[in-house]
Parts: C-alpha cells; structure tokens; sequence
C-alpha cells in the first residue's frame, strides 16, 4: 500500500477514525473535567490503542483505566504512568503480573487483600488498592457497610499496600432509561459511596479517591461533590447505543465496508457481518449517509443493507461506512486502526499492541 493513500484504497472490513472528531471528544472532555476539578481517568478498554491513549494523556488525563492484565502491561509498556485496573482479580498468579506494571489495583474482598499483599511482598513493591463498591449492579464490589469496611480497614493494616480510596462505577446508569432516569441512578449510586467514604474517614482511613462514572453519566457524575475522578472511555470513539441516548459527543468511529453484491432491487449485500461488528446489542450497525437504509446480518462476513427507504442503491464496489453499535467490542475484532483526516489516511495504529511486526 502506498505511504499516502485514501480511504478508497484500505482493504475492508476496516477500523477508521475520524481524526477531528477524536480530536473534539478529547478536548471536550477533558476541559469538562478540569472546569468541574475533577481528575479524568478514560477507559482504554473502549480503544485499547496506544496512540488514543497518548493523546489522552496529553489532552489533559490523569491516567487510564484498564480492565485486563494484557491492557494493563500494554498501557504500562506504551508508557502510562498512571493505570488503573478496574477489575477485580482472584488469581494470585496474575497478581504478580499486575504488580509487575505499577498499576493501581481494586479488591472486594479480604482474601484479595491478603493476596495482593504477599505478591507485593515477594515483589518488594508497594501497590495502590481501592476498595471496589457494590452500588447495585451486583456483578463485583464489595457489599456497602459492614463487609466493605472489613476489607478497607484489612487494606489499611496492610505493609504493603497503599489504600487510596472507592471505586464506586454504575453500570447500569451507563445506559438506563433517558437522562432523568441516568440522573437518578447515578447520584442513588454515588450516595452509597459517600456513606462508605465518610465512615472509612471517621476511621481514620485515606479516601482521597473516588472513582466511577461513564460517558451515559459524564455530565452527571462531575457535578457531584464528592467524586474525584471520571472514567468514562467510550466518549472518545462513540458508538450507536450513545448516540440514542443523545450523548453529546461525535461518532468518531466507523467500520468501512464494501458492497459485494448488487443484484436485487430492494438490498446489496457489504463484506461485513458478525465479525466485523459488536454483536451484544438488539440492533445493528447503522450506514453513514445512506438515509432510509436498514442493516440486517447476514452471517459471518456478510451483511445485508435494505434499500427501499433510500433515494438510491449502492452501486458494485460502492465504499459504505457503518457506526457500529458497541464501540468496545467493536474494536477487538481488529489489530488496527486507519487514522483518517477527511479521505485522507493519516496514520495506522496497532490495536492491543504496541506496533506492527
């Protein structure tokens, strides 16, 4: 391929991104945390690419959040100083590979602590830990009372351990409802941690962490006092199930395409199907300037665009590009992304990688 080349020329199915629309999210965001004085923490496992995490950090993030061991060796590697695995780990084993990168770490429970403990012992490190809060999601975090300040104050007693604080995230309130019903979930969910946060304080135990939030809450989550830091992640690239909930950034992220085959009237048939787009939503993806069109799934690699609420049918050959419904897992079916001002591919970027062999 040659060194400058258009979109027309990229092999499909394909990853693109638009540069000034990434540009933009980055920006937004970042001035809406700094102008509400809260510390930004993205979720790189939106993108889990390097160069989107760089220029996170440079427009203005504190760090990164990451949800696996691989993202958090690939973040450390790429050169973030400052990461946050945001998902608990039982495993001792890969304990000492997450205490190997530095990052931060949650537990919801004491035999995590105990854990994280001997590993950071044997590795002769000292590891930042938050305690993880169940604040009604019930998928991890420790229960709120009780059993969260068992584990705080384990955290506390231990040598080398560094408690900062609560990871306090909402699932749900990520993409519930419209935004009075995001509203109310949100500040329920933080209310639990608060309660939390205040009894670790009248114990004499570190809380100068508050971390959660997502781009469903992003303009929700910083104005609540007591949250210090945001993680939202998907905002920089966007996806279909945002764009519902009229989440105010760009869709800076969209699968290229290529009509195949064109010979019935009321659809053509692209080169991209289950594996070139998230699945996990009850819709699929939905066609850049192509209104009136409907996608259907055609299988593996096919996908089936409806014609007849267009003004027109794409021709053979015709590039079409899809918003996907799901940026994350929309992003781990590929090893790269195609950088593009306009037409114009300005770079190629590894994904779940540091570069291309």
């Amino acid at each position: 391929m040659p060194k400058e080349y258009q979109t027309d020329q990229i092999p499909t199915p394909a990853l693109l991104v638009d540069l000034d629309a990434l540009e933009n999210n980055l920006d937004k965001m970042a001035s809406h945390a700094r102008e509400h004085g809260k510390a930004l923490r993205p979720h790189a496992k939106a993108h889990k690419c390097p160069a989107i995490a760089r220029r996170q950090l440079a427009a203005g993030a504190v760090g990164l959040c990451v949800a696996t061991i691989d993202e958090a060796e690939l973040m450390t590697k790429a050169g973030v100083s400052s990461v946050l695995l945001t998902s608990p780990v039982a495993d001792p084993i890969k304990m000492s590979r997450i205490i190997a990168t530095g990052a931060m770490v949650v537990v919801d429970h004491v035999q995590q602590v105990a854990w994280y403990e001997e590993a950071a012992r044997v590795a002769g490190r000292a590891v930042e830990v938050l305690v993880d809060l169940d604040i009604g999601d019930h998928r991890t975090g420790a229960l709120p009372g009780t059993q969260a300040l068992e584990i705080v104050k384990a955290a506390g007693r231990a040598k080398n351990l560094r408690l900062r604080g609560l990871q306090a995230y909402s699932v749900r309130g990520s993409h519930v409802g419209d935004r009075v019903e995001r509203t109310q979930v949100s500040q329920d969910a933080f209310r639990i941690a608060t309660e939390t946060r205040e009894a670790m304080k009248n114990a004499g135990l570190p809380t100068e962490i508050l971390t959660g939030g997502s781009t469903g809450t992003w303009d929700i989550d910083s104005e609540i006092p007591d949250v210090t830091e945001l993680q939202a992640g998907s905002y920089a690239l966007m996806d279909l199930a945002y764009q519902r909930l009229r989440i105010d950034f760009h869709n800076a992220m969209t699968v290229l395409t290529t009509v195949i085959s064109a010979n019935h009237d009321r659809f053509v048939t692209v080169d991209g199907g289950f594996k070139a787009f998230s699945t996990d939503r009850a819709y699929g993806p939905e066609a850049v300037g192509l209104s009136g069109s409907e996608y259907r799934w055609g299988g593996d690699e096919f996908g089936y665009v409806d014609v007849d609420g267009c003004d027109r049918k794409p021709r053979l050959g015709e590039r079409i590009e899809f918003i996907p419904p799901h940026c994350d897992p929309t992003v781990n079916l590929y090893d790269r992304i195609y950088a593009c001002r306009g037409k114009q591919v300005e770079d190629v970027w590894p994904v779940k990688r540091l570069s291309f062999e």
